[in-house]
């Protein structure tokens, strides 16, 4: 069975986006971007919701992202993605299918099929609704050297306790801490 983690940064006070969805505190480097490729290099399957969708879709192919971080723009738009969304009417995006329905039953048949690990980038809404199944197998969790005092908090829409177990963890020269949790079953 194929491993599914959702990586995510968040900031010291809990954050996932600013308030009005912004990105811009991200503590990206020379050594994060080894990192994500690295991490790139270890799945064939992004799994996104329609808000991170769209925010990389417009990203990625992007003039400004081949220049800048071209190895990472090559892979991003080169895996296979799956959008789930009931609102898109089609997804453009390189290599993306789009998924309208039964996002739980769909993953779990992903998870069974051949091949290497699955990711969920952001998309924390498309998590809550694998997490009651228990499809999440890790939380890979970056956390930045950055106080945001509002935004969107990672797990407030949380409603039951969460048990992890640490697995290991990775400091950044940055600041960055990175840390991965098992999603105990």
């Amino acid at each position: 069975m194929r491993k599914l983690f959702l990586f995510n940064l968040i900031s010291l006070d809990g954050f996932f986006e600013g308030p009005d969805r912004e990105l811009d505190w991200h503590n990206v480097d020379a050594e994060f971007n080894d990192f994500a490729i690295q991490q790139l290099d270890s799945i064939d399957l992004i799994l996104l919701g329609r808000i991170t969708y769209e925010m990389m879709a417009s990203f990625w192919p992007s003039g400004a992202a081949i220049k800048n971080d071209p190895v990472v723009a090559e892979k991003m738009n080169s895996i296979n993605k799956i959008v789930f969304s009931k609102t898109l009417s089609k997804a453009d995006w390189n290599n993306t299918t789009l998924i309208k329905n039964n996002a739980p039953e769909e993953v779990a048949k992903l998870k069974n099929q051949l091949g290497k690990d699955i990711a969920i980038f952001g998309s924390f809404g498309l998590a809550l609704t694998l997490l009651p199944d228990k499809l999440i197998d890790e939380f890979r969790i970056m956390v930045n050297p950055v106080v945001l005092g509002k935004g969107k908090q990672m797990f407030d829409a949380i409603t039951e306790r969460l048990h992890l177990k640490l697995m290991d963890t990775k400091v950044f020269k940055s600041g960055n801490i990175l840390l991965y949790y098992e999603m105990k079953k």
